[in-house]
């Protein structure tokens, strides 16, 4: 899905830029869709996760608790099911399905990528991580290292692909932004013509 570019202006000195391949969920089609996928992984995480406990059950000493009771569980027809599925299986095999599931319930669908526009400080850019465990990895260059910001062209395969770029005082390689969206060259000109008159324009 191409990206779509997010303009928000929180401040009349800041302008942040987010490029998104995310779904809109606009209609009651893609809303009904976005929902079922949410309760898909729920209903996923807690298979996997009554697996593993059903696995290493006798490992583990659970005691009967207020809220769950163990033997209980584990003697009803469901209980006893998951732990024939858990004991008819190695303890490797288990261990590496769970991950493999784990990493899908909690793996995003889609990339965002931001570039904030702060004048008199600087500018941050910011790219989303693939999950939802993980903090989304970002950098700030402040204004007095930013020597300039260009729209460059580069060969990707046997194409040209445009890029926008932050040239950093110091630094022989150029700050490459919106690296993994990439995109087009007419979202690449509103972000170019955006962040310098935010930057350099006073009266913007």
């Amino acid at each position: 899905m191409p990206g779509r570019l997010i303009l928000r202006r929180p401040s009349p000195t800041t302008v942040s830029f987010t490029v998104s391949n995310a779904s809109r969920h606009t209609s009651t089609a893609a809303k009904a869709l976005f929902y079922l996928q949410i309760l898909l992984r729920v209903l996923a995480l807690v298979c996997v996760l009554l697996l593993d406990i059903a696995k290493f059950r006798h490992s583990l000493f659970l005691q009967d608790g207020s809220w769950i009771r163990w033997t209980t569980m584990w003697s009803s027809s469901m209980g006893s099911s998951v732990c024939r599925v858990a004991d008819a299986y190695s303890s490797p095999v288990v261990v590496l399905a769970s991950t493999v599931v784990i990493y899908g319930v909690f793996r995003k669908g889609y990339t965002e990528e931001s570039l904030l526009v702060i004048r008199g400080l600087g500018i941050q850019t910011s790219t989303s991580s693939q999950t939802y465990l993980s903090k989304a990895s970002t950098r700030f260059i402040p204004t007095t290292q930013i020597q300039d910001i260009v729209i460059h062209e580069a060969f990707k395969g046997f194409e040209v692909r445009f890029y926008l770029a932050v040239i950093v005082k110091g630094e022989s390689e150029v700050v490459v932004v919106f690296p993994k969206l990439l995109p087009n060259r007419q979202i690449l000109e509103e972000v170019w013509r955006g962040s310098r008159r935010c930057l350099y324009d006073s009266k913007s």
